[in-house]
């Protein structure tokens, strides 16, 4: 019974938009869906350390220290920002013609293993998370958990792609209509503005 809740909860977490579909929506439809694949696979590894973190008690030491919380806060918050100016600056984020300066793999998967790894939301998460989905009898939590995070995670990587696969398809759509571009290029950047207010609001 716990595991089914723990599914059913996991999946409206990871469905819902934040950061990684952000990212991944962008790269599926600037640079198609391989690049949509591996930008999936740079949101999944940013996850990783918050959930090992909340598995060995190292989130409960970060968030017993608002000094250090809002550190690493408002460090997230101030690169989200930037991803937002770097957005609409760089005309060529969301152009047809922008072969020449897309991103590379790996410049895509360090992109998204730093946007989630200074999200201390997601430690602060993964905290209060986990541990409602471990049976009180159970003799080995910590393997407990560690299965659930890798669960979640696998989860992360699966909707993360169909969200990149699925803006790659529309792609040839959108990218000759220049005002349309405009449009996406602004909404990507408000999106990006507005998960760094969120976050910068988030109480500890």
């Amino acid at each position: 019974m716990l595991y089914n809740d723990f599914l059913v909860t996991s999946l409206l977490i990871v469905i819902s938009p934040g950061t990684g579909a952000i990212i991944t929506l962008s790269a599926g439809l600037r640079q198609g869906k391989r690049s949509a694949i591996i930008a999936a696979a740079g949101c999944t590894l940013g996850v990783l350390p918050h959930m090992l973190a909340a598995i060995t008690g190292l989130a409960a030491l970060l968030h017993t220290s608002p000094l250090l919380f809002s550190l690493v806060k408002f460090t997230g918050v101030a690169y989200l920002l930037f991803m937002a100016w770097q957005t609409l600056r760089d005309k060529t984020l969301l152009s047809a013609d922008c072969l020449g300066s897309a991103l590379s793999h790996r410049a895509l998967i360090q992109q998204a293993v730093v946007a989630n790894i200074l999200n201390p939301k997601l430690s602060l998460f993964f905290l209060a998370f986990l541990p409602q989905f471990i049976a009180t009898r159970d003799v080995h939590p910590t393997q407990s958990m560690l299965i659930l995070s890798a669960i979640f995670a696998a989860m992360t990587f699966v909707v993360f792609s169909l969200y990149g696969i699925f803006a790659s398809a529309v792609s040839h759509r959108v990218l000759g209509d220049h005002r349309m571009m405009t449009g996406i290029r602004w909404s990507v950047a408000l999106a990006f503005t507005a998960v760094g207010i969120r976050l910068a609001m988030a109480v500890q």
